[in-house]
């Protein structure tokens, strides 16, 4: 299938965000009924999330969050709907005011959103305001994964890496783009890895905040940063993939518990940005309070929680060793992801390697902890793939 083949029509509607209010003190009235468990038996996060960090931040949510401040950020962003595939895919999208800006497709994971990137969309689209060079500027085009946030939820299975990849061809065809690049971290780098590997027209390159560069076979003899490497993988797949093994077998089954009760929609995520940030402690360490609330938020509204999951179930296969890429590839790596992977993997799997950096700070989740360095690495990383720098 081609990007052609998805286009049932060119239709690219304005969209706009508005949370009824009854549905707002729905939220609010049911976190003032929850039932609460038996508290842990541990004095740690190792049986998940603790009572005293759930009940303080459902304590936040129900008297001091403000919805409505978070609905008026998305609404001041232009946000669109248009139907690929079948499907209706929300996405924001911002043109630079710079004549040379390059289209620069953004694509988060889970547990996240579009709304990950909000507080880059200034720096990209307009870098001499915030203290850069108008030769960096980008024109952004940050799509809703299927099922996740305002995008439709897919109602036959097959949603995979490949068939996102192809749909998100697509949109930048359809919005009139002939070359552009693409980020990705977490399923954003999933799905931007495999644009990688199906290249459509127009597309120059590509960066990664997680890079799905593991060998094929590991290699008997290891270096202190593989073995690192290894051990990480490990743990991502034991200890920290509660979650993952879930969604990825009975995704429909925890969604029935999540859209019922704010509450564990709250702590299942909850306790993925506990568990993957740079934190001292606590997850709001690494990101602010309220943009965690902000997530919680948009995935109650949207009871999105089973079909934003089903990413996993539909992408049970894929393999964190990932394909071989051979066009452009520019690579940051954040020092407390997990699992984290070494330059070495990283230039075997990607034959034209053209960046390849370690930030000082930041974890799994580089557009919420950390969007300053990753506006500044999306710059120099893709600079070379500019139109004009080739």
């Amino acid at each position: 299938m081609t990007a052609n083949d998805l286009h049932e029509t060119d239709a690219v509607l304005p969209f706009r965000i508005t949370v009824p209010e009854d549905g707002v003190q729905d939220l609010r009235d049911r976190l003032a009924r929850t039932r609460w468990p038996a508290p842990e038996t541990v004095d740690d996060w190792s049986q998940g999330v603790r009572t005293d960090a759930a009940r303080a931040l459902v304590d936040r949510w129900r008297h001091e969050y403000d919805w409505r401040r978070f609905e008026a950020e998305l609404n001041a962003v232009p946000q669109f709907r248009t139907t690929i595939d079948g499907l209706d895919l929300h996405f924001l999208h911002v043109r630079s005011s710079e004549p040379g800006a390059v289209p620069l497709l953004l694509t988060h994971g889970w547990p996240g959103s579009n709304a990950d990137f909000l507080r880059m969309i200034g720096p990209l689209t307009d870098p001499v305001a915030f203290g850069g060079d108008a030769a960096d500027a980008f024109d952004v085009v940050l799509p809703s994964l299927p099922g996740a946030g305002f995008s439709a939820a897919p109602t036959e299975p097959g949603w995979d890496l490949a068939r996102i990849a192809r749909a998100w061809a697509a949109l930048m065809e359809r919005l009139g783009y002939d070359e552009w690049l693409a980020h990705g971290g977490d399923w954003g780098a999933a799905v931007t890895t495999e644009l990688g590997a199906q290249r459509p027209t127009g597309l120059l390159g590509i960066h990664l905040s997680t890079p799905y560069a593991f060998p094929a076979a590991i290699p008997d003899v290891l270096s202190a940063e593989e073995q690192r490497a290894v051990d990480g993988l490990a743990y991502y797949a034991g200890e920290l993939g509660g979650s993952n093994h879930v969604q990825g077998t009975k995704p429909q089954t925890v969604g029935f518990a999540l859209a019922d009760s704010p509450v564990g929609q709250a702590t299942w995520i909850y306790e993925k940005y506990q568990s993957k940030t740079d934190n001292a402690g606590r997850a709001e360490d690494a990101i602010p309070v309220d943009r965690i609330l902000d997530q919680l938020s948009l995935a109650w509204f949207t009871n999105s929680a089973a079909s934003s999951a089903r990413i996993y179930w539909d992408n049970r296969s894929a393999s964190m060793a990932g394909p071989h890429l051979d066009l452009p590839v520019a690579v940051t790596v954040f020092p407390r992801d997990v699992p984290r992977l070494p330059r070495s993997w990283v230039e075997q799997a990607y034959g034209d390697l053209v960046h390849f950096a370690e930030a000082d700070h930041g974890g799994h989740f580089a557009a919420l902890e950390q969007p300053e360095v990753l506006v500044d690495q999306l710059r120099t990383g893709l600079r070379s793939h500019r139109p004009a720098a080739r």
